[in-house]
């Protein structure tokens, strides 16, 4: 579209959750709320970046998804364990399992490696050095009409901007006094965060490209329900124990504690499920943890920041960042461009419907 966008990066390329996520992608999972045609645009662009990008380059495949109910004893799992149910586990999928149910196929279904990805999208979107630069954002630098013209980096240096888009996720909320002195609220509303702890591990055989959604019951009748998703590098990726985390408890990007105790019991519910991701069969290879933006609504912010002219936000897509990412990014260049969006209709997304409630309110 002839853009030349210039990044301002805070601590490294994906060192969040666009680095961190677990990059399951599906087509329909979203078709009952407004984010269903946006999740259809993006799987569809998914596949059109594996070919641009060479599949295997960002970890790209169609996938089979799977539920599965699981306990952390046999005894739990009771006699029947998953046999004779429709469809039957991989073989690789030999635990605790009383119950397993199909939840998508190679037409509704799929994976990338969020990390592979975004580096990717980054190297091409930023051919030049220049139009990738390190710091934090401190403010809008704004004129008399409240046009944006450029952005305060570190407190110190301007960049100059005709337009800026506002990606930073749970740090959102960092974004609230960039209206100006005269902005008599917030620039966004309140962007929640939910925390997720993921480990990686590298079993000693192959796992086919199950995605596998759990229901599992820990001996004390706690229950979770952590995903696994194989890896077509060999790894599979495990995640669970979600937290809410309040805005003025959100660390830096680059500092997010991971608890052992969270990580270990991940480990365990995997190795429970599948004897190859037990401890002294798998290695570790990564343990990690990432904030995921929660909008007060549930769906995302996409469009037009109230108040400011040349000010765009896009946030708050929870779990389906890495799904959605794609036509948000699609849509908000032909907003920018064009003046709106026509591959995505972007109205249920539109950051003004919370200044609304905000005007009803008052």
């Amino acid at each position: 579209m002839g853009l030349a966008p210039t990044v301002i990066e805070r601590e490294s390329v994906a060192c969040a959750a666009s680095g961190k996520a677990g990059g399951f992608l599906a087509l329909d999972w979203n078709d009952s709320s407004p984010v269903g045609p946006l999740s259809r645009k993006s799987f569809a662009l998914h596949a059109q970046l594996a070919e641009r990008f060479g599949a295997d380059n960002i970890g790209y495949r169609r996938t089979h998804t799977l539920q599965v109910k699981g306990s952390e004893t046999a005894a739990q799992a009771g006699n029947n364990q998953h046999k004779g149910s429709k469809p039957q586990a991989p073989a690789w999928l030999d635990g605790h399992i009383s119950a397993v149910g199909e939840l998508g196929d190679t037409d509704s279904t799929a994976q990338v490696h969020p990390f592979k990805l975004t580096n990717a999208l980054m190297e091409a979107a930023c051919g030049s050095t220049d139009q990738l630069q390190h710091g934090t954002v401190t403010g809008l630098v704004l004129g008399p009409n409240r046009e944006v013209t450029g952005v305060e980096v570190d407190g110190m240096r301007i960049v100059p901007a005709t337009c800026v888009v506002l990606a930073l996720g749970p740090w959102s909320n960092d974004s609230a006094s960039w209206g100006g002195a005269d902005s008599s609220r917030p620039l966004l509303p309140t962007i929640g965060a939910t925390k997720y702890h993921s480990i990686s591990l590298r079993p000693a055989v192959p796992v086919t490209n199950h995605m596998i959604f759990t229901d599992y019951k820990f001996r004390s009748g706690r229950s979770v329900d952590p995903e696994l998703y194989p890896r077509p590098d060999g790894t599979v990726y495990c995640c669970g124990e979600p937290q809410e985390i309040q805005p003025q408890d959100l660390p830096l990007p680059g500092s997010v504690p991971v608890s052992a105790e969270l990580a270990d019991n991940i480990w365990g519910i995997a190795g429970s499920l599948a004897s190859c991701l037990a401890k002294g069969e798998a290695t570790l290879e990564a343990t990690q943890a990432c904030h995921l933006p929660q909008s007060p609504d549930g769906v995302p912010l996409i469009g037009k920041v109230p108040g400011l002219q040349g000010v765009y936000v896009a946030t708050g897509h929870s779990c389906w960042g890495i799904l959605n990412g794609p036509a948000t990014g699609l849509a908000m260049a032909e907003l920018i461009v064009n003046g709106r969006a026509t591959s995505v209709d972007l109205s249920a997304f539109d950051p003004r419907r919370f200044s609304a409630k905000a005007s009803a309110v008052r």
